[in-house]
């Protein structure tokens, strides 16, 4: 009989040989203790956070919190129901009202994760013989709407406008179409020429689905994301986020103005076919939407950070994905595995905790340390982060 997890021997034993070398597995990190959006104790040590996404630092909010407990209160632990059945609570409603006021679109749609809303949307808009077109690079989430649908995937080069009109111009016209960008690309940090993007999609007749997942919050005048900076909000029919990362609790979301856009409430399987998120959840998450509302102060010190950290790493001699600090993601790129988990680990034992992405979550033969800087990092902390990497980067070889 063939053992089915025999596939997975390589990697098992890629593993093995890191831990039996001393270096601890990066997967399998504790949060013992949350202290901030800032800071934890992780193996008993003090830890600065700079891998957790939680750009606006609302997962400490205090009015968020008291929204929570309120709700958790009143409403109870759970749902235990689908949001087509017993599921739709008081807070869903006024949740999906907050995103409606927050983007000043028409619709929104609240579904249990960002990955659920992605699988929701893309494998329900996109049928048989129909089109999906994506960027080559896009998340895990937006693949697996694909696979969940029937449509034909068409792939095109990594933010190449270019390549996007080519692959379009050859596809026939009658058929629909939907192409699939995202704000911010979550491994390097870089953001798409939307307005290109945008603009090439629409003369082939395309409708346009952009995941904000990590532009929500601190890009464009009201935080909107990626694609009101770019200016195209008007030719966007939908925008799809989450609520864990600037958002600071567990969710995913649709908005649009598509005047058909309530039928999905029917149709797709991920929303239909999913308990709803706890009461506690959605309070949480409308208290915090509507606070991202006024935070331009907030965004502003983000956008510090970023710029800071991007040029001190940059200065001590480290390889970055983006020339200049493009969103609150950086990437330090390394050559190889060893490098990159003995890097990791460095940083960690002296208190800081970064991401660490390797294939397949990365392309063949990329290795990163991933950065997410948060809006509650201080100035003195951004300081002392660049002097763990400048200590850790000579430890290991990394930098001179």
């Amino acid at each position: 009989m063939t053992d089915l997890f025999s596939k997975f021997d390589p990697l098992i034993d890629e593993r093995q040989a890191l831990l039996d070398r001393g270096v601890r597995d990066p997967f399998s990190i504790v949060m013992e203790k949350v202290i901030s959006p800032t800071e934890a104790i992780i193996q008993g040590k003090h830890t600065i956070l700079l891998g957790t996404y939680n750009y606006m630092g609302m997962t400490f909010d205090r009015d968020v919190i008291e929204a929570g407990k309120s709700a958790l209160d009143n409403f109870g632990a759970g749902t235990t129901g689908s949001r087509v059945l017993n599921g739709t609570y008081q807070g869903h409603k006024e949740c999906e009202q907050a995103l409606i006021d927050f983007y000043g679109m028409e619709h929104a749609i609240v579904f249990s994760t960002g990955y659920q809303a992605n699988l929701g949307m893309i494998s329900t808009l996109a049928g048989k013989g129909e089109y999906i077109i994506l960027d080559a690079d896009s998340h895990a989430s937006i693949y697996d709407g694909c696979a969940l649908g029937n449509a034909e995937v068409v792939r095109f080069r990594h933010n190449n406008v270019e390549d996007l009109d080519k692959r379009l111009g050859r596809l026939p016209k009658e058929p629909g179409k939907l192409v699939v960008l995202e704000g911010v690309y979550s491994m390097l940090g870089d953001i798409a020429p939307l307005k290109e993007m945008v603009a090439v999609a629409k003369k082939h007749g395309c409708m346009v689905l952009v995941d904000e997942a990590h532009g929500m919050g601190f890009f464009g005048e009201n935080g909107r994301g990626v694609f009101e900076e770019a200016g195209v909000a008007d030719d966007v029919d939908f925008v799809v986020g989450t609520f864990s990362k600037s958002v600071g609790t567990v969710g995913g979301f649709c908005v649009s103005n598509h005047p058909k856009f309530e039928v999905l409430r029917l149709v797709c399987r991920p929303y239909v076919f999913t308990a709803s998120l706890p009461p506690s959840v959605v309070a949480t998450a409308a208290a915090s939407i509507r606070k991202l509302m006024h935070s331009g102060e907030k965004r502003a010190h983000l956008w510090k950070n970023s710029k800071r950290l991007h040029q001190g790493l940059r200065d001590l001699g480290f390889q970055l994905g983006t020339e200049t600090a493009q969103s609150a993601i950086i990437a330090v790129m390394l050559p190889d595995m060893d490098a990159t988990v003995h890097m990791w680990q460095a940083l960690l034992e002296q208190g800081l905790y970064v991401n660490m992405a390797r294939p397949p979550a990365t392309p063949a033969g990329t290795f990163l340390l991933r950065c997410s800087l948060c809006a509650e990092h201080t100035d003195a902390q951004v300081g002392e982060i660049l002097e763990m990497f400048a200590i850790a980067g000579r430890a290991t070889g990394c930098i001179s």
